[in-house]
């Protein structure tokens, strides 16, 4: 071979080997970048009871991820900086790195364990609906969904708005950014359905009188929560899913679902 070509190969080869290296250094911090800055940030919407939810009048996050994230901070003694985001934007928020990891009711999917990073799942749950308490007889199953005259709300770029449109091509479906507010919405007949999970819907039927979730105890599906975090720092990944099994081991996945959901 060409003594040319053979030196043009090794540098290449040598670039190469450098750039993988220092990706796997930056990849590889994210945990000695928490013990340095002394927080964790954490990403959260704030906008889903009963797991993270901002309360307006303290500013406060609360609900079962939000004390989770506070266990997990105090697990690397250091303190939690929630950093809003919205279900539309999640993913590409995670991956560019506008937090550590994200916290606030995230179903584990193929979709973004494709692209993302997802722990180690918790809680089991499914997709089910929010109605009229007056209502509640009318909706018995998926079919009693499907129909024209049904308006069914949801969320924008979450796993609620794409059960919508893969299993109710008929119904009148409605787009809210706001998913606190959908709630209120369906109590007021603004909407008659609101797709949701079993956990915000058992929330929302204990804080208002006028919601009922028929459905709740027969979920259309079956899922876990995850952390949300971005490919590539699996020390990071390790760690997060140790915390998730000892959150486990010592009862305290228990003892914030009787907090917060039962």
């Amino acid at each position: 071979m060409d003594s040319k070509w053979m030196k043009r190969g090794m540098a290449a080869a040598m670039a190469a080997a450098l750039t993988v290296c220092t990706m796997g250094t930056a990849l590889a911090g994210r945990l000695e970048d928490i013990t340095a800055r002394g927080t964790i940030r954490v990403g959260t919407t704030g906008d889903y009871r009963p797991m993270s939810y901002k309360n307006k009048e303290t500013g406060n996050y609360e609900g079962f991820d939000a004390e989770l994230a506070e266990k997990l901070a105090a697990s690397l003694h250091v303190k939690v900086e929630f950093v809003p985001t919205t279900w539309k934007t999640l993913s590409q928020d995670t991956k560019d790195g506008k937090f550590d990891l994200a916290l606030c009711g995230i179903t584990r999917t193929f979709d973004r364990e494709r692209t993302l990073a997802m722990s180690d799942g918790y809680l089991l749950f499914g997709k089910t609906i929010l109605c009229r308490t007056g209502d509640a007889g009318k909706f018995k199953s998926l079919a009693d969904l499907d129909k024209p005259d049904v308006r069914v709300m949801v969320n924008p770029g979450g796993t609620n708005e794409k059960f919508a449109r893969a299993n109710l091509p008929h119904a009148n479906l409605l787009v809210h950014e706001q998913n606190a507010e959908i709630p209120g919405l369906v109590a007021d007949g603004k909407a008659d359905i609101m797709i949701t999970e079993t956990m915000e819907a058992r929330k929302y039927v204990k804080l208002n009188k006028k919601l009922a979730a028929p459905l709740v105890d027969e979920p259309f599906t079956k899922s876990r929560f995850g952390a949300l975090m971005a490919k590539g720092d699996q020390d990071f990944l390790n760690y997060v899913n140790f915390f998730m099994q000892e959150m486990e081991t010592n009862g305290t996945m228990d003892a914030l679902e009787d907090k917060y959901i039962d």
